[in-house]
């Protein structure tokens, strides 16, 4: 147990000691251990005003960005296409979707004709032969070719 203590000791330690060096900025660690302690805290403040830089825009930028476009003024054409692109996208999606419900209802459709077709055929065969007095050639013989 106290063996992963003190390796849990050395990654904590190899951690802090790894983000104060990148905290410095790479000057103030070529100027060696003779820097005081004011320029390591002008170096952070270069630094962290570095990163704000590269993460937040200027003021008027953003304000553009976050501008709505009024509802009477002309859209642009990246709008135009944006929109354009969605209505087709919708269109096609709801044409395959009625594609779709309009050949599964054909299937249905079908199999339904010719379930009824064979009961219709079932029916009429036994009533033929219930009614054939043996007389007669069967109606199957009697039919007039075409």
């Amino acid at each position: 147990m106290a063996w992963r203590q003190l390796l849990l000791a050395c990654c904590l330690s190899a951690a802090v000691l790894l983000t104060t060096l990148m905290l410095c900025s790479p000057t103030s660690l070529q100027e060696g251990a003779g820097a005081s302690v004011g320029t390591q805290q002008e170096a952070g403040q270069d630094v962290r005003e570095d990163v704000e830089q590269k993460i937040f825009m200027q003021e008027s930028d953003a304000s553009n960005f976050l501008k709505r476009r009024g509802k009477r003024s002309p859209k642009s054409q990246d709008e135009v296409n944006a929109e354009n692109r969605q209505k087709l996208r919708a269109n096609e999606l709801r044409r395959a979707y009625y594609e779709e419900q309009r050949n599964e209802f054909e299937n249905f459709v079908e199999e339904q004709n010719d379930e009824q077709e064979a009961r219709s055929r079932e029916a009429i065969e036994q009533w033929r032969q219930w009614h054939y007095d043996g007389l007669h050639p069967s109606y199957l013989y009697n039919r007039h070719h075409i």
